[in-house]
């Protein structure tokens, strides 16, 4: 059902790995050898939106994707000079900002980085993104970093910590608990209040940081209020517009209403079509897939066959013109500069804003290489598999 399955991978090679896998999780073997087993595989598709997920887990499989007091004692970037505190959050405050860890017990950071990358989810050969995964920064419920490390390295409470500097200095480790108690709030209210932040600076400049567009189980009514906020730019003529998107992997496309009022004509946001491997999902599978809208279960008529593509059907449900998505003009046209803060976390939604405004000459993009690829992405229409054993979920298409 997989629209990339062979993207990247001959049938051959796909086959290989699920069998390893098989044999792999029939051996005895702990939980995380298993979940290590598993997340090679699902990141050997080079799919951004394939991979075991922690959201929507279990609370038993949350307690033994978190071993224990594991989690490093700071939030950190993978910068030029290697794994680069940001914040610190040790009792001991032995990592003051700007400070480079080396190694971890003994470990150099530079081998550790080399090991988790193969296990990280991104489209192609985008390895930025793979290591922007593997940062901590306080934006996501669960970081990537803190569920991957234990499964290289063993952590238990304490751990050692070598300095660029050549010095060592040993620190308490932390828990989940204390990980999500240290979470950026803005993210942490996102699913039950407006998780974007609007500021006006001084000389009139507006920003409008946008931290996740993840909002499939939200209350807020985002499009009305976005909708509400570029007419109010529009009519005041705001002098300028920063939308800060760094951090935001996307979610759902919010980015169409910032277009919609960008515009004067009818924009193609790119010139890629739809196309799934599946018109209905096979009944064996239904029991163990969950999304958020029922009729991607069954595509019906908008999923039609195509010689172009044997094995594929185009799909044509949404409003797609002969080229790609459309997206129509609405509401009073800004007309405004637009500059727009991007890194490698932008993958989905956001990877298609910051190419959609770049390629139609809308906006000016500032920042680091975003996560996505150019060829096009998976997305759009997700299936959540529960796998019913383990309790694992992988999001997955």
């Amino acid at each position: 059902m997989h629209p990339g399955l062979h993207r990247y991978n001959s049938p051959q090679q796909v086959s290989e790995r699920l069998d390893q896998l098989a044999a792999a999780w029939r051996a005895p073997a702990s939980f995380s050898d298993r979940f290590r087993a598993l997340s090679l595989v699902t990141a050997s598709l080079r799919c951004g939106h394939t991979y075991p997920s922690p959201y929507n887990s279990s609370a038993g499989t949350l307690d033994r994707l978190y071993p224990s007091r594991s989690l490093v004692p700071f939030r950190f970037r993978w910068l030029a000079t290697g794994m680069t505190v940001t914040e610190d959050h040790s009792a001991e405050k032995a990592f003051p900002r700007g400070v480079v860890i080396s190694a971890i017990n003994e470990v150099p950071t530079s081998r550790l980085i080399a090991d988790l990358v193969p296990m990280a989810r991104a489209d192609g050969g985008n390895d930025a993104k793979r290591i922007n995964l593997m940062e901590v920064r306080g934006q996501a419920r669960y970081e990537t970093f803190d569920i991957h490390l234990p499964l290289i390295l063993d952590l238990k409470d304490r751990a050692r910590f070598t300095l660029a500097t050549g010095r060592t200095v040993e620190a308490g480790l932390l828990s989940r608990a204390e990980r999500e108690a240290m979470r950026d709030q803005t993210a942490a209210s996102a699913a039950d209040a407006n998780p974007w932040r609007h500021e006006v600076d001084a000389e009139g400049i507006h920003r409008l940081t946008m931290a996740s567009w993840a909002l499939f189980n939200s209350r807020f009514q985002w499009e009305a209020w976005l909708s509400e906020l570029m007419d109010d730019l529009s009519a005041s003529r705001a002098r300028g517009l920063i939308v800060d998107l760094r951090g935001n992997e996307g979610g759902q496309d919010c980015g169409d209403v910032i277009l919609s009022r960008l515009i004067d004509r009818d924009l193609p946001t790119s010139n890629t079509q739809r196309w799934t491997r599946y018109r209905s999902a096979p009944e064996d599978v239904r029991p163990y897939l969950d999304t958020w809208d029922k009729s991607f279960l069954d595509w019906g008529d908008s999923a039609q066959p195509s010689g172009e593509r044997p094995g594929f059907y185009r799909l044509t449900r949404y409003d797609d013109g002969a080229d790609g998505s459309l997206i129509k003009p609405a509401g009073q046209r800004y007309r405004g500069p637009v500059v727009v803060l991007c890194d490698a976390s932008n993958s989905s939604a956001t990877f298609q804003f910051a190419q959609a405004v770049q390629d139609a000459g809308l906006a000016t993009l500032i920042g680091e290489p975003t996560g996505g690829n150019r060829r096009g992405i998976n997305g759009g229409a997700f299936f959540f598999l529960r796998l019913p054993a383990s309790g694992l979920e992988s999001t997955s298409l």
